[in-house]
């Protein structure tokens, strides 16, 4: 009889499993190479970046040809064509701008009007500054927040990494202006000497997640530790996340970075992983296609190629688990909610692919 009821458990336990609740996943498009950013234009259509340099339209599951009118991009090791974001009928993207020699660089934002298969108006309306002659961690998300300004996350361009803790560049930062590229007046450093006056943060080391809170409309970010010690944050004004002088990682090969993992006056991560796990893109769930997925964080993951789902109770991470891991076969790029209330994957790949995650 015990063995009777042990087993009826088992099959109780194994039917209400998260896995077996898994969204199957629909393979929308492919044949996309090493595409970064994706986004849902008003008709439904979603716009996607390429790292080698083009952005595409997908329509009903067809990659169109590449959209003509782009500014000139630096092209080359983690650098690119990057993020992708609409708003108010402009379309913003995040790439590696050239310098004026052939090794500098840094990462730059423009928005611009699509007008059938042709960028118009391009204006760059943010370059990081100052270039550097780097090929590694460019950033970069673009998240709108509710009252409208643009969060820009940055890389610390890797051989940098002690500027991060400095005012007078935005190596390692987060920096927030307006749609056009003013300055917000109530930014926390606009009137502090030496300071850059876009500047929203400071300390982070490779910030490619951000995604806004649906009910307290803060920033949450994640970035890319050294070996171990990826961190998910609530990236509040003037706060210092702490890199290079605290983290939860260590050097390649081992060895301690800075002073250890804490130092009054630098902020905790909320989440963070060791080993990394190379988190890409992040979004908040809020809609119904999965209820038992309401007000969920999902980061992607390069390294292992799962979606990871993180449960919170209010600012805190109380579980975390792991959806689609063996099954992508892909790096993941980045994860975005449609209008449709559907999540869709991006994988990163020379053949990269469109996933619709559909509720069973």
């Amino acid at each position: 009889m015990k063995r009777i009821l042990w087993f009826m458990t088992a099959l109780l336990l194994a039917s209400n499993c998260s896995y077996a609740a898994q969204p199957a996943l629909l393979q929308v498009a492919s044949g996309l190479e090493h595409p970064w950013g994706m986004a849902f234009l008003d008709d439904g259509r979603i716009v996607v970046s390429e790292r080698p340099g083009r952005l595409r339209i997908i329509d009903n599951g067809r990659v169109g040809a590449p959209l003509k009118g782009l500014p000139d991009i630096a092209a080359g090791g983690q650098g690119g064509l990057l993020d992708v974001a609409v708003n108010d009928d402009w379309l913003y993207f995040s790439y590696s701008e050239p310098g004026n020699t052939a090794k500098e660089n840094s990462t730059a934002v423009a928005r611009a009007k699509l007008e059938g298969d042709t960028l118009t108006e391009v204006d760059v309306i943010f370059r990081q500054s100052p270039k550097f002659p780097s090929r590694g961690h460019f950033g970069s998300r673009l998240a709108f927040a509710p009252d409208g300004s643009l969060f820009i996350t940055l890389g610390d361009r890797q051989r940098a990494s002690d500027d991060a803790q400095t005012l007078n560049n935005h190596h390692g930062k987060v920096v927030r202006i307006w749609p056009d590229g003013r300055i917000p007046e109530d930014n926390p450093f606009v009137d502090k000497d030496g300071a850059l006056a876009e500047i929203w943060s400071l300390g982070h080391r490779n910030v490619q997640g951000a995604a806004i809170h649906p009910d307290t409309g803060e920033l949450w970010t994640h970035e890319h530790g050294p070996q171990g010690g990826d961190e998910v944050n609530i990236t509040r004004a003037a706060n210092n996340y702490g890199w290079p002088v605290i983290t939860y990682g260590e050097q390649y090969g081992g060895g301690k970075i800075g002073v250890g993992t804490q130092k009054e006056g630098m902020q905790q991560p909320v989440h963070y992983w060791v080993p990394s796990i190379a988190p890409s893109g992040v979004r908040f769930y809020t809609g119904d296609a999965y209820p038992q997925w309401q007000g969920d964080l999902f980061v992607g993951s390069l390294k292992f190629m799962f979606l990871a789902r993180l449960t919170l109770d209010g600012n805190k991470v109380v579980k975390e688990e792991r959806l689609y891991e063996g099954e992508l076969g892909q790096r993941l790029r980045d994860v975005v909610q449609g209008p449709d209330g559907l999540l869709y994957l991006l994988t990163d790949h020379r053949r990269g692919k469109l996933y619709q995650l559909q509720p069973r």
